[in-house]
C-alpha cells in the first residue's frame, strides 16, 4: 500500500532513522569490543592498521566517517535510500569513536577505560530516547510521570553500576595485562 505524502510525518521518519542509528550503533560498538578484546588475547590475527610503527585507532575512521556523512547530509541533502545510508554510517562512525572515547581524556591511556563505558551509555540512551519516545509537543502527565520512573531508574542503574566495578577492578589486572602483552 502506497503512502499518501498528504499524511507523511516528519517525526516518524526522524524516530525511524534514530533506531537506524540507535541498531547500527550497538551492532557496530559490541563488534569492536568483542574483535579487540580477540584480538589482544591473540584468539584472532592482529587485524589492526600500523603506519610506521604507530597503531591507528579505530576512533580516527569513526571520525572521518562522521565527517563524511556530515557533508553528504550537508551538501547532497539525502532522501529515501540515501538518508537510510548515511543513518547506517553515521551510526557505524558514533560507534568506532565513542568506543574509544576515554583515549579523548587520556591520550596515553589504554582501552579498556571505563570513560569509553559511560560515553557509550550515556549515548546509547540518549539515541534510545530519540528513536522510541514521542514528541514532546504530545506527552501528558502520564508521560512526565513515566519519564520521572525512568530517570529513577537510571540513577539506580548507575549506582549499582559503580558498585559493580569493584567486582571489575579484580577483572581490570588481566585485561591490562592483555592490552600490555597484545599486538602494539
Amino acid at each position: 500500500m502506497a503512502e499518501n505524502p498528504q499524511f507523511h510525518d516528519p517525526a516518524s521518519d526522524g524516530r525511524r532513522q534514530a533506531r537506524l542509528v540507535l541498531l547500527t550503533f550497538l551492532l557496530v560498538f559490541i563488534g569492536a569490543r568483542v574483535s579487540t578484546f580477540l584480538i589482544m588475547a591473540r584468539r584472532i590475527p592482529d587485524l589492526y592498521v600500523h603506519l610506521g610503527g604507530t597503531h591507528i585507532h579505530h576512533l580516527n575512521y569513526g571520525i572521518f566517517l562522521l565527517s563524511a556523512v556530515g557533508a553528504y547530509l550537508l551538501f547532497a541533502r539525502p532522501s529515501g535510500r540515501g538518508r537510510t545510508i548515511a543513518s547506517v554510517c553515521y551510526g557505524f562512525g558514533l560507534a568506532l569513536t565513542f568506543d574509544e572515547f576515554g583515549m579523548w581524556l587520556h591520550l596515553g591511556g589504554n582501552y579498556w577505560q571505563r570513560a569509553s563505558f559511560d560515553a557509550i551509555s550515556v549515548l546509547a540512551a540518549f539515541l534510545v530516547l530519540i528513536a522510541f519516545a514521542p514528541p514532546l509537543r504530545s506527552w501528558r502527565s502520564r508521560h512526565f510521570t513515566m519519564a520521572l520512573f525512568i530517570a529513577g531508574v537510571v540513577v539506580v542503574f548507575y549506582l549499582m553500576l559503580a558498585e559493580s566495578f569493584r567486582f571489575a577492578a579484580r577483572v581490570e589486572p588481566r585485561l591490562e595485562q592483555l592490552d600490555r602483552h597484545g599486538p602494539s
